[in-house]
């Protein structure tokens, strides 16, 4: 499974290129998962309390899961670590996990920037492969494709797929 985390702070674009991106792996006939961080304080949003699935858990379930429809829907009561959310994400075995966040985590990373400043708190994770920035290359980081240039994104992530599922094992 070849996995790359999408990171960035607030508003710097980081779903709208994990979207982009599941459609070409999709386009390319493998599967993909996502695993996302919610980086908020706030809990997650819950499905409608007046379900059963919702209204197990209030009584007290530590898990409640739903299948049917051709959809199965996991809910627990507690935050698991990531490597055990990662687990989770890759129960179908997907050729592919994109994730949202989890910048501090190992693997390869593409950093969305809205400004300098973003790069200045970034620029020491570790696995960077690609920045992309708001505007055409400021940063002092080798790869990097202004956010505007959609085929040079796709095209980068492709020659990453590629190279992944060739050099890939498991």
């Amino acid at each position: 499974m070849k996995t790359l985390h999408i990171v960035g702070f607030k508003n710097s674009g980081k779903t709208t290129l994990i979207t982009r991106w599941i459609r070409l792996v999709k386009k390319q006939g493998l599967s993909v998962a996502v695993l996302k961080h919610h980086g908020h304080a706030s809990r997650l949003d819950m499905p409608d309390s007046n379900t059963d699935s919702v209204q197990f858990l209030n009584s007290g379930a530590d898990v409640s899961a739903v299948s049917g429809g051709g959809s199965f829907q996991l809910l627990m009561n507690e935050e698991l670590d990531f490597i055990r959310m990662k687990e989770i994400a890759s129960i179908g075995n997907p050729d592919v996990l994109l994730i949202e966040g989890y910048k501090e985590e190992r693997g390869d990373k593409v950093v969305l920037l809205r400004n300098q400043a973003d790069w200045e708190e970034l620029k020491s994770l570790h696995n960077i492969q690609l920045v992309v920035e708001q505007s055409d290359n400021r940063t002092d980081f080798g790869p990097s494709i202004s956010r505007s240039h959609e085929a040079e994104l796709d095209s980068w992530f492709l020659n990453w797929l590629e190279e992944g599922v060739q050099n890939e094992i498991i």
